[in-house]
């Protein structure tokens, strides 16, 4: 894992809230922490909990995985494994069944190049796997 550089968050913070044409109290209000607090952030002087830089990406409409990494809670891989997985999770033009499937496609993709996913695998997904192999041999079953 990264190492904390809270500094760095809160200028990049204060970058996104200034983009997004928002006061400091308008970002607090909307991320639900106090003004005072928020401004310490900004300023590096507090190192938020990732449940308040959830809060904070909510309200700026930016990813969470981005403070995460900036705060140094995640590193930049893990922040694009993430990604990768909401967005499979998130389609809506492919079942359950499709999304689990590739979701073990890629995992073994990560294992066959050297990374070990974060997440257990899901359980009877290599079981899809041969039962929809089985299918394709066989057309008729």
């Amino acid at each position: 894992m990264a190492s904390l550089n809270v500094g760095n968050l809160g200028e990049y913070l204060r970058e996104q809230r200034r983009g997004a044409q928002l006061s400091l109290r308008q970002l607090a209000e909307a991320a639900g922490v106090s003004n005072p607090y928020l401004s310490q952030i900004e300023r590096g002087l507090r190192k938020p909990s990732a449940e308040v830089l959830q809060q904070v990406a909510k309200a700026l409409r930016i990813s969470a995985e981005t403070l995460y990494v900036r705060a140094g809670i995640l590193d930049e891989r893990e922040r694009e494994e993430l990604e990768t997985r909401a967005v499979i999770l998130a389609d809506p033009s492919i079942n359950e069944r499709q999304k689990n499937v590739l979701l073990q496609i890629y995992d073994s993709f990560r294992r066959e190049n050297g990374f070990v996913p974060e997440q257990d695998e899901m359980p009877g997904a290599d079981e899809t796997l041969k039962a929809d192999a089985r299918k394709d041999d066989n057309p008729h079953s």
